[in-house]
């Protein structure tokens, strides 16, 4: 331990776009399952937010809802499609917020897809209950928190960090462009 600088963080900084990017949403959101949802992002303006799960995400970094065509978040998405996901994989790692815009869409094909039969709390008439819409949120940009090597070794790091004094900071973080 002596060769370690107390004053010295470790470099905790990553930036990641393209593929990348897609390839830490992804690993993040399948930590996460669910996330809060938030519409009328606009400055300075009250928001919404509820939770939401994310139901699929594809390879281009696209995150697929189902929704209720009657819901507040489908009347505001109409009006503000701009939106903000926020996701929590535990306690200590696995933070991720995402900005995109939204779609509304009626595709029957994209709804069957999705759909699971836990749905029908929301939907009673089953996937082709008239009210279900697919939200697509084509997110654009981002920020994540995370750990460089795991839960495990983080938790250990910290335990040897505050017994020693010293930083052991296992964190990694950066801008995420898609």
């Amino acid at each position: 331990m002596d060769s370690i600088n107390k004053n010295q963080p470790e470099e905790n900084q990553h930036d990641i776009m393209g593929e990348e990017a897609v390839d830490k949403v992804k690993q993040l959101i399948n930590k996460a399952g669910t996330c809060f949802f938030c519409t009328s992002i606009k400055k300075g303006e009250p928001f919404s937010t509820r939770p939401m799960a994310v139901q699929k995400t594809d390879d281009q970094g696209n995150l697929y809802f189902l929704s209720a065509s009657d819901s507040k978040h489908n009347i505001e998405i109409a009006d503000d499609p701009m939106v903000q996901l926020l996701f929590q994989g535990s306690s200590y790692d696995s933070f991720l917020t995402l900005y995109g815009k939204a779609y509304i869409s009626k595709d029957k094909a994209l709804i069957a897809e999705l759909w699971n039969p836990m749905m029908k709390t929301w939907f009673t008439e089953g996937k082709d209950d008239p009210r279900i819409t697919v939200l697509r949120i084509a997110a654009t940009e981002g920020y994540y928190w995370d750990t460089k090597h795991g839960k495990l070794v983080s938790f250990v790091k910290q335990l040897v960090g505050a017994a020693t004094g010293t930083t052991l900071d296992d964190s990694i973080q950066g801008t995420i462009t898609m």
